[in-house]
């Protein structure tokens, strides 16, 4: 009777798994076939033993039959546990063909899949009733759990010939870049590879926030659809944001935009150029969220409402990394928790094809010297996951004019595109980088040029 009933239940197919691991008694190479099954996958401890005892032989190049499977399971006295050699002989049996493995297979897959289900909407249920210190630790909670549903995926080798269409799909499609607008000389080296982890870093003050929203502005405007651009700020409020971006689109006079025009307030003209230029800003698909230590997991759930919202995402931006909440195991280092977290966000800009921009302080150290990979506040592995790392250096001691504030964009790392190096000039008051063109570039430097300048 209890037989009947699992067969009869959409989550479980007996048949399908007995006719599974007979194909393999049938022809033990089918296994590589299968390899993407679970011992989890089965439904009865029994199949589950028995897979596993066949994943090992595999594993160690013994054959596979009812002789070397029966041998293990006596081996460690555990014969009951496998129905008894009567068991393997009637699993043997079950297969009406090995060629059909993988579709068997696939069946038993799907089943586990709807079991699980079931199984971590009861767990999620049951998280209601516990104590989370916040919100945001049950959403993580949650998402242990789903994430846990998921199959491992084993991936397989492909011949050349196998993958010639995907190849000549992928060669013969546009290259999934995004252009900054403001910064042509860098659009014209390299633009923004989706999939990218950009790491910008710098000293306080060298204008890493004004970059980045200077970044975020040129790609909505220059990719309308490219998705959305988010933002997540945890040291300035939305408003604060909003001054920068508002001086930097109307080039009005920042420092009297955060004193509100001062004691006699804003001029007609002002006031035209702010409404004007957040006429321009609303219409373009950036949103910010401005709270103070957001967690990988936070950001991970925005960019999936995100996606399953508009499709896709340009950008995500975070300001910055070394203020984020970053949970710390009793074993870990904290550069090693850093590391956590940039793993997670490269993982995450490559899953969803998406822009990962993300601020980074910089050590002591390069006050006297020119910024390295290695003077990467906690560097952990940022250097290591980065795509790109772009270091902002204000050279103030060597800087031939000092009424201007020079900055070098160094770039230390780059996948796929290489290393290089631009010059700035950070316009404080507008809160926006204009690039110096060669000639420029040459006199502020004492006539030297920067590297790729001279190239």
């Amino acid at each position: 009777m209890t037989q009947q009933i699992l067969d009869s239940t959409p989550m479980i197919d007996i048949q399908a798994e007995l006719s599974t691991l007979g194909a393999v008694f049938l022809d033990s190479s089918v296994i590589d076939e299968i390899s993407f099954l679970e011992e989890r996958d089965f439904s009865t401890t029994t199949h589950q033993l028995i897979y596993k005892v066949m994943r090992y032989l595999n594993e160690r190049e013994i054959p596979i039959d009812l002789v070397t499977v029966t041998q293990e399971f006596v081996k460690f006295g555990r014969t009951e546990e496998m129905g008894g050699v009567s068991y393997l002989a009637k699993l043997a049996q079950s297969s009406p063909t090995a060629r059909n493995a993988a579709y068997y297979a696939n069946i038993v897959r799907s089943k586990a899949i709807r079991r699980r289900g079931s199984d971590k909407g009861a767990q999620i249920m049951n998280l209601s009733y516990e104590n989370f210190e916040s919100d945001e630790d049950y959403f993580s909670a949650v998402e242990d759990i789903i994430d846990d549903l998921r199959p491992s995926h084993v991936a397989k080798m492909q011949s050349m010939r196998d993958s010639r269409d995907r190849y000549f799909e992928h060669i013969e499609s546009s290259p999934e870049k995004l252009k900054t607008g403001h910064f042509k000389q860098f659009d014209n080296w390299a633009q923004l590879w989706r999939g990218w982890l950009y790491i910008i870093a710098g000293r306080p003050s060298v204008g890493k926030t004004a970059k980045a929203l200077q970044l975020s502005h040129g790609i909505a405007v220059m990719n309308p659809d490219a998705g959305p651009v988010l933002i997540f700020s945890q040291e300035m409020d939305k408003n604060e944001l909003m001054d920068r971006l508002v001086a930097m689109v109307a080039e009005i006079n920042y420092p009297r935009l955060i004193n509100k025009g001062g004691p006699e307030g804003f001029t007609n003209e002002e006031w035209t150029k702010i409404y004007d230029a957040y006429k321009k800003i609303e219409l373009l698909n950036i949103f910010v969220q401005d709270s103070a230590g957001v967690t990988i997991d936070e950001i991970r759930s925005t960019v999936k409402q995100f996606k399953k919202k508009y499709g896709k995402i340009a950008a995500v931006i975070v300001d910055y990394l070394q203020i984020m909440e970053i949970p710390q195991k009793r074993s870990e280092t904290r550069a090693q928790a850093i590391g956590n977290v940039t793993r997670t966000a490269k993982s995450l800009a490559r899953r969803h094809k998406f822009v990962f921009i993300m601020l980074s302080q910089l050590d002591r150290a390069v006050d006297d010297e020119e910024p390295k990979l290695k003077h990467l506040k906690e560097s952990g592995s940022i250097e290591q996951d980065a795509d790109v790392v772009e270091f902002l250096y204000h050279d103030a001691k060597n800087q031939k004019d000092p009424t201007k504030k020079i900055i070098d964009s160094i770039f230390a790392k780059g996948r796929n595109v290489g290393t290089n190096r631009f010059r700035y000039e950070f316009r404080w008051w507008h809160q926006r980088y204009v690039e110096l063109q060669k000639r420029e570039a040459a006199q502020d430097n004492g006539g030297k040029g920067s590297r790729a300048n001279r190239k």
